[in-house]
């Protein structure tokens, strides 16, 4: 039987059965037998680029650290006391902000904080929560390759050094997370951010899981992290039980590079092309809700046939995950339709979440998605053009009723672990 991740559960296949190729990601391989922090020492005493942290902190006065918020795994605990740590002994009287890169979520409450870091680190260091709204609080530096005005956080552009913790993992329109996301969107203005979003970019066929060369989301990040001054990173991958398994220090650029190699070597997977392709968005709180499982559709997409049917199991605990997201399956003429209106939007229209409705949209264009989750959610799954489930048997039958008995499946357990080539 095959474990497929639902909520804080799992339900089962029988791939033997069903005759099942499966695609899973090496991650679950990674295991350090070392601690966390003595990875990211490590990574910190050999940088990339050469230039030691402390050596940058013996030429500032002000520092800030940009910090992952209470949406993203990053063991900040195993990252955050050893980069104190160094900047310290290169300056002892260095003045440090820690800076929540919230990029367009709500904001971080002082609880989830607490827990991220830590009491030591959360009762001892000046936190502040970047506001993507708070018009005062961003300042403007410049434009993007893309012509979408760069506007961030006053607070990174006003210090004498800025860097930033993070942890990589395959994206499902940027390629990887980590590195300069941390500046855009992290710590963006919504103008920056939904310009950077646009519809003409997620339609890009390099906006995909893995791809940075022409990526032009990634090229506006790139250039936005420039722009910054964005001098030094840590970043980390971690396994699947969230912790840290590698660690890539130094300057931001050959450090991202290199970890995104180093990812892309355990999870990287050739497509199994299937009638039938069956995933899940790697159970809680990764599942949460149906936005966020538009990330393990686009796996799904990259190993179907033409006209196939994608399977997602998820518990989707909060429900739809948006209003404007929901409202905009449930009310357009067609995903063609929607698809269409979104290409053509212009950058400075952007609006909140199109991006992840135009990539649902895509995927149904080309597919039926059969959504096993919560009855409750019925109507609604139903209403955005989807197809509900009850149970993956449920759905099973009803993808092989529609592309035949003996129709080919390709399972994807974990489908935001992997990059399907």
């Amino acid at each position: 039987m095959l474990e497929l991740p639902y909520g804080k559960g799992s339900l089962f296949l029988d791939e033997e059965k069903e005759h099942a190729a499966v695609l899973a990601s090496g991650i679950g391989q990674l295991k350090n037998a070392e601690d966390g922090r003595v990875l990211v020492r490590a990574a910190m005493a050999s940088p990339y680029g050469g230039v030691r942290l402390s050596a940058l902190a013996r030429k500032a006065s002000a520092c800030v650290i940009v910090i992952s918020d209470h949406t993203r795994p990053v063991p900040s605990k195993d990252i955050l006391p050893e980069m104190l740590r160094e900047l310290r002994e290169g300056n002892p009287r260095i003045d440090v902000t820690l800076l929540v890169a919230t990029g367009c979520h709500r904001l971080s409450q002082a609880a989830e904080l607490r827990e991220k870091l830590g009491d030591e680190i959360f009762e001892r260091e000046k936190i502040c929560v970047h506001d993507a709204q708070d018009a005062a609080g961003n300042v403007a530096i410049g434009t993007l390759p893309s012509g979408a005005p760069l506007i961030i956080d006053r607070r990174a552009v006003e210090t004498d050094l800025l860097i930033a913790e993070g942890f990589i993992e395959p994206h499902f329109f940027a390629g990887f997370s980590g590195g300069r996301k941390s500046v855009l969107p992290g710590l963006c203005s919504r103008e920056t951010v939904y310009g950077n979003h646009c519809g003409e970019f997620i339609a890009s066929p390099y906006a995909r899981t893995g791809i940075l060369e022409n990526n032009p989301i990634h090229r506006d990040m790139c250039a936005a992290a420039e722009m910054a001054k964005l001098r030094y990173i840590v970043n980390v991958v971690i396994d699947e039980e969230q912790k840290t398994a590698a660690a890539f220090a130094g300057d931001p650029f050959l450090a991202h590079e290199a970890g995104c190699a180093f990812l892309r070597s355990h999870c990287e997977v050739p497509a199994a092309p299937a009638d039938i392709v069956v995933t899940t968005n790697g159970g809680a709180p990764l599942d949460q809700n149906v936005y966020q499982c538009v990330k393990c559709m686009t796996a799904a997409e990259a190993s179907a046939n033409e006209g196939g049917v994608i399977i997602v199991a998820a518990e989707c605990a909060d429900g739809l995950g948006g209003d404007g997201f929901y409202k905009s399956l449930r009310d357009c003429e067609s995903p063609e339709a929607l698809y269409r209106e979104y290409c053509e939007t212009p950058q400075e229209k952007t609006i909140a979440d199109q991006w992840q409705s135009q990539i649902l949209a895509r995927i149904l264009m080309r597919h039926e998605v059969i959504f096993v989750t919560r009855p409750e959610l019925r109507e609604a799954i139903t209403e955005m053009k989807m197809t509900y489930a009850g149970s993956v048997e449920e759905a099973v039958a009803a993808a092989r009723e529609k592309k035949g008995a003996n129709a080919s499946m390709t399972v994807i357990p974990n489908g935001v672990s992997v990059i399907v080539r």
